[in-house]
């Protein structure tokens, strides 16, 4: 990854968080506490016709280290 894509994507992310300002303190609270083992992930994506998709994540051993980078990539 280059610099200039770094750039790019901490940009993105700061014009992400004024949009939506709720959202860094939501991804603080849970890196503060954490996502043991056997926390659930629920994701849904409501589109504008109404229509839903829904997706269930119950955190196993191996994830942690995933999540743990994605932890540190959001700073």
């Amino acid at each position: 990854m280059d610099l200039s894509m770094l750039m790019k994507g901490k940009q993105a992310w700061e014009t992400f968080k004024q949009n939506h300002p709720k959202f860094p303190d939501f991804l603080n609270y849970i890196k503060a506490k954490g996502l043991p083992v056997d926390s659930e992930i629920n994701i849904t994506i409501t589109y504008p016709d109404g229509q839903n998709v829904k997706s269930t994540i119950k955190v196993k051993p191996e994830d942690t280290q995933l999540l743990n980078m994605l932890q540190g990539l959001m700073g």
